[in-house]
């Protein structure tokens, strides 16, 4: 049996979710509690009242009349609004898609910080691989294979951060010459192209994880590499801040408007070509956010600076 608007029981139209109203000749004939509550009038208000005066869209009105669905962003949230007409009669279904529309959202997000983090590995791994295939001495190829092992395992790490998080959750006490080292190492090819040296600060103690260590000095390394001039020497400065330790990836490129937007995500300077995620400064803060610290960029003696802290343990050298 079809029921009609007005006959329609109260007990299971208030009881749905969704904003439902029901409405005949351009006049509001019923709304539901969900209804009442997302355009703050009384269902006996409603009633009988013109649909424009209740739902104060022109959209939804429209909507209404020729039928179909449409999304509105409305105070902050997400609905999806579905209409249908039946000769005279037509109904409006309204659902709050907020929450989903944030998953999809971090969902997407999440996508791009992962296909970010895999390049580094995958380009070390090819690199290692096309390196292979000549003849060298056994000693050298054997340090080439356990650099891809090492970038194997950092992979499978990352497989596994897809359950977990891109939170660090293995961290360990290390010297940040060992993450220096293994930067300047994935880096080599790049410094030579572009005719450019790495110089270090004095060695600390800290407690991170090793993986997300390197990720975030890879991520300014390579950033300072891109956008400076070829020749430079980058410096990477370190100093004790009391119970923490600061690091500073220094280069010789131009000034940089609003450095702080930069670390938002799908965010490029106003310099940047060539293809880019924009997400290498969103990662590099989430990570050291993970861990405590901050990150943040400034320029210092005619140079970009881009600093971060992370748990330090006493200093070294």
């Amino acid at each position: 049996m079809t029921a009609t608007p007005g006959t329609v029981p109260d007990f299971w139209i208030d009881a749905l979710p969704q904003a439902v109203l029901l409405c005949g000749g351009g006049n509001v004939v019923r709304i539901n509690a969900a209804a009442s509550r997302l355009w703050g009038v009384t269902q006996a208000r409603a009633a009988g009242r013109p649909v424009l005066e209740v739902v104060r869209r022109h959209t939804l009105e429209a909507l209404i009349e020729r039928g179909g669905e449409l999304e509105l962003e409305v105070g902050g949230r997400t609905l999806r609004c579905a209409a249908t007409r039946n000769g005279e009669v037509s109904a409006l279904i309204v659902e709050d898609i907020t929450e989903h529309s944030r998953r999809e959202a971090e969902l997407r997000e999440a996508t791009a910080v992962l296909s970010h983090e895999f390049r580094t590995p995958v380009t070390a791994l090819r690199g290692v691989l096309e390196a292979l295939e000549y003849d060298m001495p056994r000693e050298l190829s054997q340090n080439f294979v356990r650099q891809g092992l090492q970038e194997t395992g950092r992979l499978a790490r990352l497989v596994e951060d897809l359950a977990v998080g891109f939170r660090p959750t293995r961290a360990r006490t290390l010297p940040l010459a060992e993450a220096f080292a293994r930067a300047e190492r994935l880096l080599d090819s790049e410094l030579t192209a572009r005719g450019s040296r790495l110089n270090f600060g004095p060695d600390h103690l800290v407690r991170a994880d090793p993986d997300k260590l390197l990720q975030v000095l890879l991520n300014l390394i390579e950033n300072a590499l891109k956008y400076g001039p070829p020749g430079q020497d980058i410096e990477v400065q370190t100093a004790g801040r009391g119970t923490w330790a600061e690091v500073c990836v220094l280069d010789h490129g131009p000034p940089i408007p609003d450095t702080d937007s930069l670390f938002q995500a799908h965010t490029r300077g106003v310099r940047a070509s060539g293809q880019g995620s924009g997400m290498g400064l969103y990662i590099v803060r989430s990570v050291v956010h993970g861990w405590g610290g901050q990150a943040w960029a400034t320029r210092v003696g005619g140079r970009n600076a881009f600093c971060f802290t992370l748990p330090g343990v006493g200093g070294m050298g």
